[in-house]
């Protein structure tokens, strides 16, 4: 098991309440939906850390119970959290919105025109070769 959950600690391999940080959680959620920032709700439930720490508190769903770990939170409160912090984060434009991912085609088909330029500059020549490639793209894979 990894790292323990604020407001939890084990006793005798068993995850118990630990009832003042437990307090502390609660008065996170509430605090938040009252409208308070992440900093201001932590700072009102009296927990310190940093702005992703407390929003990772908000989204940790252990604090609805699991087979390990008894409930803190209910659920209305905590789905009620998570719709707020996404109207939040959607109000600001801090959503990651998947971007269409457009089809690339590659050629298929290379073709070289006769040539008839000699330059002297071996660079020169080499984009003079370079411009006489045509290229043909096979879009439905037959050849």
């Amino acid at each position: 098991m990894g790292h323990t959950p604020f407001g939890y600690r084990i006793e005798n391999g068993k995850a118990v309440i630990d009832e003042e940080a437990a307090e502390q959680i609660k008065t996170l959620f509430q605090s938040y939906l009252s409208g308070d920032s992440l900093a201001t709700a932590a700072k009102k439930a009296g927990i310190k850390g940093f702005h992703s720490g407390i929003g990772r508190i908000l989204r940790n769903k252990r604090y609805l119970g699991d087979e390990f770990y008894p409930a803190i939170i209910d659920k209305d409160t905590f789905n009620t959290a998570e719709a707020e912090r996404i109207m939040r984060a959607e109000r600001l434009g801090r959503t990651k919105k998947s971007k269409q991912v457009k089809e690339v085609v590659y050629p298929t088909t290379f073709r070289m025109k006769e040539g008839t330029e000699e330059l002297d500059d071996p660079f020169g020549q080499a984009e003079y070769a370079y411009s006489l490639i045509e290229m043909e793209v096979n879009k439905n894979d037959s050849k």
